[in-house]
């Protein structure tokens, strides 16, 4: 952990604010690379993951822009009402789950909203590298589009395209898109659920390998309620803790006194990874790669349960 000072707070776009943080001791930074980020401990047991945006080889800060999700379970609200400038937190060490490809090929970025955060540092490594890319941000209205002056004054402008809209708008000039780039380009996509799926399936519809098209989550989709009660066997306590079917297994091994780590609680960071023995893993997260589901020896107890009547846990 990192005890940073929050040094600067500002509204970056409509519903978005940035804030700049630097080590509270004035000391160098550890490096993170381009799509990295990093846990802000908010306070009252609220850890929240926020992308870094600013170009990874700064080392005397990382900064950070989150929008206020009226749907917020704590974490932005908390980044947008309490944390004020000159304030002390405690912030994780940066982690990349969305790492760029060292493929020296053409590389395609598509952001959506405020899915820009990882994705302004990706243009600005690619840069940095003299790599071909372009990167397409698609926002809602010219107040939502955060960053706007910050790219228009980069060196990779002319490589930017604004698409300013409703989704309905961008079709046509997504398939434009990928049409005129060869299958063989990496293809970074983050921003809202719906405009990640429409830009996935329609590179996939288009010829794209799986292997090539990289995403980024900030939050999951709704699980549908066809949850089922089972029983946990935990090996190493030879106890056994019943998941009736309105609790995640987080909650109800809390009941039991056995305490997961948690962060997002939505089955995106990782933070829950919990060693599976035996039984059938109903995966409903979004950091497993579907090879690693198919091992099934391991799961995430925050959002994912059991498709049989009993799991072996190894804790």
């Amino acid at each position: 952990m990192i005890r940073m000072r929050v040094t600067r707070k500002w509204s970056e776009a409509l519903d978005i604010v940035g804030c700049e943080m630097m080590a509270a001791d004035g000391g160098v930074l550890p490096a993170f690379e381009a799509g990295a980020h990093v846990d802000l401990h908010l306070g009252n047991g609220l850890v929240r993951q926020y992308s870094l945006c600013n170009p990874p080889w700064e080392t005397h800060r990382y900064e950070i822009a989150v929008r206020l999700d009226e749907r917020s379970r704590g974490g932005s609200a908390a980044v947008h009402n309490l944390v004020e400038e000159g304030h002390v937190i405690e912030v994780s060490l940066p982690k990349n789950l969305f790492p760029l490809s060292e493929s020296e090929g053409r590389t395609l970025l598509f952001a959506g909203g405020v899915g820009i955060t990882p994705i302004i540092a990706m243009a600005d490594t690619l840069c940095n590298s003299g790599r071909d890319f372009e990167l397409h941000y698609f926002t809602r209205s010219d107040e939502r589009t955060a960053f706007r002056s910050r790219i228009l004054a980069s060196p990779y402008a002319r490589s930017v395209f604004f698409h300013v809209g409703e989704a309905a708008d961008t079709s046509d000039s997504v398939v434009k898109t990928f049409s005129e780039t060869s299958q063989s380009a990496q293809l970074y996509v983050c921003g809202p659920g719906g405009f990640m799926d429409h830009i996935v399936d329609t590179s996939k519809r288009l010829g794209w390998a799986a292997q090539n098209i990289h995403t980024e989550r900030f939050s999951a989709a709704p699980v549908t309620s066809d949850a089922g009660a089972f029983v946990l066997r935990l090996t190493r306590s030879n106890r056994e803790v019943f998941v009736p079917h309105d609790k995640t297994v987080v909650e109800a091994l809390a009941d039991a006194g056995v305490e997961i780590p948690t962060s997002c609680e939505q089955g995106i960071c990782g933070t829950c990874l919990t060693p599976v023995r035996s039984g059938v893993v109903d995966h409903r997260d979004h950091y497993l790669t579907e090879a690693e589901r198919q091992r099934n020896d391991q799961f995430l107890p925050c959002c994912s349960r059991s498709k049989s009547p009993e799991l072996v846990l190894d804790i």
